[in-house]
């Protein structure tokens, strides 16, 4: 899902949300699902959604910390306090600023201003995950051009300073869009991917678990029952394409994924989520599922949110709601 329109989204959501709660996944092999917030004053809205008071396992959400919001310090920590009282571990994203069309290109002080923003922070858990931003084979997500090279050494860069200066930190890679093809302005996953390991054969070894956005393409319509890398199992042929090139066995955190509401999935979301839940969630490499997005309204992904413009659930959350009841129901 490319950020340069959630520049806009920024400025457009609004509301907090008086919704019923729902109970988090809690997969067979202890993996959760959470959801995918875009601001700190979102929790609230979010606990609702995930919070499952029967439960003792941490949920997940994730969050983008971009270098506008470095004077925000105060909310920050209070964004993690109360994450530690809800046991919520926020998984934050790396972003810079939006500038002439395109999130500009990280320089070495933006990733230590941004490391360092982290550091001051008392977190909610001694793991601390960290993407090294977003969805890089899309020229609009890196300063208007193609560069896996250069993403390459900054995702090494950021992942050494990182690691020299607080333990616990979980390092994850910026997700690929593996439905984008080659061209102008994006580049095929696996190419963009094979170019990395071009230049670096060890990049890999530099993260700590892989961070996937595997949408049920093409449209974010498609069914849960599709293989194709561009499916709900995009994670499984990243995870294939990295036996190839690292020894290590990865973790992986699906921290984008979900349909959009149309004419088409609108009257199947409820089967969609249940099918994904039983035979492609509960894969026991996936720690963590975060659908985007819980406040999309107004804006572009007004038919992905689970909130609309009331802050009252969308059929995204009932359907989900009702496919969680029943999955929990056939554990029981």
């Amino acid at each position: 899902m490319q950020w340069l329109t959630k520049t806009c989204l920024f400025l457009l959501i609004c509301g907090w949300v008086a919704a019923s709660m729902v109970s988090p996944v809690q997969a067979q092999t202890g993996q959760v699902l959470g959801i995918h917030i875009l601001r700190p004053d979102e929790l609230e809205q979010a606990s609702k959604l995930i919070q499952n008071n029967e439960s003792e396992e941490w949920q997940f959400v994730t969050i983008p910390l971009s270098l506008n919001e470095l004077d925000q310090q105060e909310q920050w920590q209070i964004f993690f306090d109360e994450a530690k009282v809800k046991r919520i571990k926020p998984i934050v994203r790396l972003v810079t600023r939006f500038e002439d069309g395109a999130w500009k290109i990280p320089t070495r002080k933006d990733i230590t201003d941004l490391v360092l923003f982290l550091e001051t922070l008392d977190w909610p858990t001694e793991d601390k995950h960290i993407i090294v931003f977003n969805e890089v084979n899309h020229a609009a997500e890196w300063g208007g051009e193609i560069n896996p090279e250069e993403y390459a050494e900054v995702l090494l860069f950021t992942s050494n300073w990182i690691r020299s200066t607080q333990p616990g930190f979980i390092v994850l890679p910026a997700a690929m869009d593996l439905a984008a093809p080659n061209g102008k302005v994006t580049m095929e996953a696996f190419t963009y991917l094979r170019r990395m390991v071009a230049v670096d054969a060890q990049i890999f070894g530099s993260i700590d678990a892989w961070n996937s956005h595997s949408y049920p393409n093409p449209g974010f319509s498609s069914a849960p029952t599709g293989t194709a890398q561009n499916s709900l199992r995009g994670f499984e042929h990243e995870l294939a394409f990295l036996k190839q090139h690292t020894d290590k066995d990865f973790n992986v955190y699906i921290t984008e994924t979900g349909w959009v509401e149309n004419r088409q999935t609108s009257k199947l979301l409820e089967s969609y989520y249940s099918y994904a839940l039983q035979h492609i969630w509960s894969n026991p490499q996936v720690v963590a599922v975060t659908p985007f997005v819980l406040n999309g309204t107004p804006g572009p992904f007004s038919g992905f949110s689970f909130l609309d413009n009331n802050s009252q659930p969308t059929l995204q959350y009932t359907a989900l709601q009702k496919a969680l009841q029943k999955w929990q129901q056939s554990k029981s």
